[in-house]
């Protein structure tokens, strides 16, 4: 029998995280997976539960020095991390101890819509900037696209069934909701090619309910990018700015340039 492969998990109690320790574990003869968490959040319910399935967790702060993370690292096969933005800084730091745990492959947090590197969005530039330092150090990496949530693109209905947090979803139609991009379920890896219109006809279908559809145009969404980028001059990682920013530019990549296809994500080069 084929040892197993051990694979440690940052950022393991948030959606992302969720969903890929639990398809590890779906297989415990194939991996064992450990979840790297703060010593603050070991009360979580997910690390209460897990270990019944299998988990092993390790107990460490992220922000501290790389080779004491590098310690808690040893005999690790691959590293994914499912961290925000918001957790960059630490994220650098993993990657540094991961290469010097002698980590065999790092999976960085992207795990967004198939996007150019550059230009485009400032969340992917920034990622790109974690990838530059994987890249300094001969890390084999693996970066995976998985495309736009499902979760994020229904409408909210007139009865108050389903709601939606505007700030964080697609609802609104974006240009005349023709372009198709690659739709996923945050519970599971495998994905669809929906447009916009097909989303409300075929969610209108199963509830019965007449949604009405909020439109944003290609101009608006420039000048609302055009907005953040010079509020972002003043602002942080943290504030309401780049939430504003990185919604616009979500929805100009997905509704109007139309990177977020599986032929993009398969591109090593979208320009």
């Amino acid at each position: 029998m084929s040892p197993k492969i051990r694979v440690a998990i940052a950022g393991a109690s948030g959606i992302t995280g969720s969903s890929v320790m639990n398809a590890l574990l779906a297989t415990p003869e194939i991996f064992e997976v450990t979840a790297l968490v703060r010593p603050s959040s070991l009360g979580k319910d997910v690390f209460v539960e897990y270990p019944q399935r299998g988990l092993v967790i390790k107990a460490d702060e992220l922000d501290g020095p790389a080779g004491v993370i590098a310690q808690v690292l040893a005999g690790i096969d691959v590293i994914i991390s499912c961290m925000t933005l918001r957790q960059m800084e630490e994220e650098i730091t993993l990657i540094t101890a991961a290469y010097e745990a002698g980590v065999s492959r790092y999976v960085p947090s992207f795990f967004g819509p198939g996007c150019p590197p550059r230009g485009v969005m400032l969340a992917r530039e920034m990622k790109e900037d974690m990838l530059d330092h994987v890249k300094r150090l001969y890390l084999p990496y693996t970066i995976i696209d998985v495309g736009w949530w499902y979760q994020l693109s229904l409408p909210p209905l007139p009865s108050g069934n389903v709601r939606a947090k505007e700030e964080l979803s697609t609802t609104q139609i974006v240009g005349d909701g023709t372009n198709p991009w690659a739709l996923v379920d945050n519970r599971d890896i495998g994905n669809e090619m929906w447009t916009q219109i097909d989303v409300y006809e075929s969610w209108g279908g199963v509830t019965g309910e007449s949604i009405t559809r909020n439109l944003i145009t290609n101009k608006e969404i420039l000048q609302i990018i055009s907005e953040g980028e010079a509020e972002m001059a003043h602002g942080d990682l943290e504030s309401a700015a780049m939430l504003k920013l990185g919604m616009a530019q979500y929805k100009y990549l997905l509704g109007i340039r139309g990177d977020n296809t599986p032929e993009h994500a398969k591109s090593p080069v979208l320009f």
